[in-house]
């Protein structure tokens, strides 16, 4: 059995963290095997070389090895990039097609990002490991395979589980073994030496002298967070060592090229903040119903109230409910009950704080009965024809006793031909 240092010289990775080794010591006990492997931890921590270290030590390291990105393919052609399709399965299917787990058959495959599988794609995948079969897409018959499969996820497949997204049995057939890496930030002794590789290997690439870190930009490089961990690390080191002419770094320069810690980068928010924030939305929406709704019943019990009990004193007897659902006039003239309440109706500030739905107004809204409705406008036209004549035909008489303007009783005159 190879031993750990040999596996790090051979796949070239760097560090001496305890946990990175414990990591490489489980790959290393498993390989010979071929129990499923789960390999889980953030993005960017190199999860990719477990599974090439396992292929490399097992009985299978002469057979076929297959990376599959199941977060970089569609969700309408997972199904047949890794379980092929017949001739004519879908449009565009001209020809038969094999797929990963058929090329695949006697080596490894390996599904990244495995969380991203929709959960049809996931039923079929169970189906291989418990018994090697799969059926292609537009086919009728079964066929079987032999590949181990490793898989890698940088999300908590457990918050996936809950939420109805990923199948807790696949969970289980896919995590035999877990290994997990640590993120750079866990690994404070190695960042300086993966800074170290990454500019002597740009040096070389480039054909430039390799970059020197002083001591206060070392601590600073050990300090800091590296959301994106290796990948980030070896994005900053070929930044700069591209663009900086003086190959001594001090602390000022090498400050320039990172990121400020929680502002330039996305933040990951979790679902608790995410379930709190759509609560509050929610309950939000419901005060702007509920207002809508007691602002409605209001108008339609002081129409009625018009209608029924004469004009010539709803103003004065309804001024509060005529200020809640018109808002306050900029002057001391009449209401024009006859026109559709404007934006004072919709908007917050003229509502009143207590949004609760009074029950009388539910008692309204249920006994109104249809026949007075459809009367409505009857009666109407009957109140505007008396005023007319008490008034003999004065419109601004008229409109003052019924509590309308001159302007709307004009409109109504004309409206019903009187």
């Amino acid at each position: 059995m190879e031993t750990v240092q040999a596996i790090k010289q051979r796949f070239e990775i760097i560090g001496n963290d305890p946990k990175l080794n414990r990591a490489i010591e489980k790959a290393i006990q498993v390989a010979p095997t071929d129990i499923s492997v789960m390999v889980t931890g953030e993005s960017g921590v190199g999860k990719e070389n477990i599974p090439r270290i396992i292929h490399s030590l097992s009985h299978r390291k002469h057979g076929k090895y297959i990376a599959v990105n199941c977060g970089a393919i569609p969700e309408g052609t997972i199904d047949s990039e890794l379980f092929g399709h017949e001739k004519g399965a879908f449009t565009g299917a001209t020809s038969t097609r094999e797929g990963y787990f058929e090329v695949a058959d006697g080596g490894t495959i390996f599904l990244d990002e495995v969380g991203e599988l929709p959960l049809t794609t996931q039923v079929r995948l169970l189906r291989v490991l418990e018994n090697g079969e799969f059926i292609k897409v537009g086919s009728s018959q079964v066929q079987k395979t032999n590949v181990r499969i490793v898989a890698a996820t940088n999300v908590n497949l457990f918050n996936a589980i809950e939420k109805g997204k990923f199948r807790e049995d696949l969970y289980y057939r896919l995590t035999t073994v877990e290994i997990t890496l640590p993120p750079l930030r866990e690994r404070n002794d190695d960042i300086h030496l993966l800074f170290r590789k990454f500019v002597a290997d740009f040096a070389h690439k480039y054909k430039m002298p390799p970059l020197k870190l002083d001591d206060d930009a070392v601590q600073l490089l050990q300090k800091f967070r590296w959301n994106g961990n290796i990948r980030q690390l070896r994005n900053v080191a070929e930044q700069i060592s591209v663009l900086e002419t003086n190959r001594d770094i001090n602390l000022a320069t090498l400050k320039s090229y990172l990121p400020t810690e929680g502002t330039n980068l996305p933040s990951v928010i979790n679902d608790q903040k995410k379930d709190s924030d759509f609560n509050t939305e929610r309950e939000i929406l419901y005060k702007v119903l509920f207002d809508m709704k007691s602002d409605l019943h209001d108008l339609k019990k002081l129409t009625l109230e018009l209608m029924q009990n004469g004009s010539a004193n709803v103003q004065e007897t309804n001024k509060t409910l005529i200020k809640k659902i018109y808002g306050s006039p900029e002057n001391d003239s009449e209401i024009d009950f006859e026109e559709e309440p404007r934006t004072a109706v919709m908007t917050p500030s003229n509502r009143e704080d207590n949004y609760q739905i009074p029950e009388d107004n539910y008692l309204f809204a249920e006994t109104i009965e249809e026949e007075e409705i459809l009367r409505l406008e009857q009666k109407e036209i009957e109140m505007i024809k008396k005023s007319l004549e008490k008034n003999k035909g004065k419109r601004k008489a008229a409109a003052d006793e019924l509590g309308i303007s001159e302007r709307t009783l004009y409109r109504k005159i004309k409206q019903f031909d009187l």
